[in-house]
């Protein structure tokens, strides 16, 4: 039986915003975390790996999942998480401005209520996935990444 992990990640590219130098050094970093080591298993599957190509269509988060002898798309509402995300991208600009300047103060503070908002991130995205995947918290952190890139306007 194969692993239920992921092999690839697509972002579509029809609902991703340009993206700063920053923002799309996450990306690919996010990217390149999950392929190299994730907890991705979703519900009815037999086994991995998979392939998923995330994107916006009608408001919604899809989640559009392949793998050997499986194919689901779930899609999620934003709603509950539209909070979080738009404060969690708030921080993150923040955050690049204040790492152009000269404080190391100020970048740990902002940086510790970073990494705060993005675990409260995905701990909901978690949440949001029950039932239809299963993910562990580091997968779940690298995929809200993801998710801030696609919802960020740009």
């Amino acid at each position: 039986m194969s692993e239920h992990r992921l092999a690839s990640i697509d972002l579509d590219a029809a609902t991703l915003p340009a993206a700063t130098a920053e923002i799309e050094h996450e990306r690919r970093v996010a990217i390149f975390d999950l392929v190299e080591k994730n907890n991705f298993e979703p519900a009815g599957a037999e086994g991995g790996p998979y392939a998923l190509k995330l994107s916006f269509q009608d408001g919604r988060l899809v989640f559009d999942v392949a793998g050997p002898g499986f194919a689901k798309a779930h899609g999620l509402s934003m709603s509950p998480m539209n909070k979080v995300v738009k404060d969690y991208i708030a921080i993150c600009d923040s955050y690049y401005e204040v790492l152009r300047g000269v404080d190391p103060g100020k970048i740990e503070a902002i940086d510790m209520g970073r990494r705060g908002l993005h675990n409260e991130g995905a701990d909901l995205l978690r949440t949001r996935l029950d039932g239809k995947i299963a993910i562990d918290h580091e997968t779940a952190r690298r995929l809200f990444t993801l998710v801030t890139a696609l919802y960020r306007r740009g």
